[in-house]
């Protein structure tokens, strides 16, 4: 008989999986660069098509990378900064320790 899973549990469980907390870790970087652009986006009132046309990219493209679908390179991210007028800073820190 099948047994029912829940939410947390699925997610519990495939968490364990190899190569699960790294692609995790890259939906959430995904999803947060996504929802930057798309709060820059409407901080200025511009639909997806206007920034699309000023990064040169297409509506499609704008969309999956604000619903965190993509993870796109640093000269697509160069693009956008610069279409919304904003400045690009990447940078790499130490982690810290839980200890």
């Amino acid at each position: 008989m099948n047994e029912r899973t829940d939410w947390k549990s699925l997610r519990d469980r495939r968490l364990t999986e190899h190569g699960a907390e790294d692609a995790y870790e890259a939906a959430r970087v995904a999803f947060e660069l996504g929802k930057a652009v798309r709060e820059l986006r409407e901080s200025r009132n511009w639909t997806q098509v206007q920034l699309a046309d000023a990064a040169g990219m297409t509506q499609p493209a704008v969309a999956r990378f604000e619903a965190g679908g993509t993870v796109p390179t640093i000269p697509v991210l160069e693009r956008l900064a610069h279409a919304l007028g904003a400045d690009l800073v990447v940078r790499l820190t130490p982690r810290t320790s839980a200890a």
